[in-house]
């Protein structure tokens, strides 16, 4: 991975872009494009991220992305453990947490509503209106 990284950076240097430019351009953080020029796809997300950023990668530096990945399969295509925290049967249930108070916010303008009319119709017939 280290001479494919190297093949990223030399094409870089050749284009006279730096890291920040291809950032901006590709929407890949520094610090991943940096992982893949220094060859420490490791410290990728998983592998199936690292394959993308270095296919997007190559493919801004006008290099063959998909070919480099085809020739060189034993680099993205690593087994990578997975741990799962939960066991069968331990999952929760999730839901909206205020989905059980829905009818809450227009019972509490009912009420608003016949606080006002209430006050308005006593007023209006204090002061003789009605």
């Amino acid at each position: 991975m280290k001479q494919i990284g190297e093949q990223l950076r030399q094409k870089r240097k050749e284009m006279n872009l730096s890291l920040k430019e291809i950032e901006n351009a590709t929407s890949i953080r520094m610090a991943y494009l940096h992982s893949l020029e220094e060859g420490e796809i490791d410290k990728l997300i998983s592998p199936i991220y690292a394959q993308g950023f270095f296919e997007q990668y190559a493919s801004f530096l006008a290099l063959d992305g998909k070919q480099i990945i085809k020739d060189n399969p034993n680099v993205f295509h690593r087994a990578e453990n997975q741990e799962f925290a939960y066991g069968i049967g331990t999952l929760e249930v999730r839901c909206n947490p205020g989905s059980g108070v829905k009818w809450f916010p227009g019972a509490v303008w009912i009420i608003v509503l016949v606080a006002i009319l209430t006050v308005a119709w006593y007023t209006a017939k204090f002061l003789g209106v009605v």
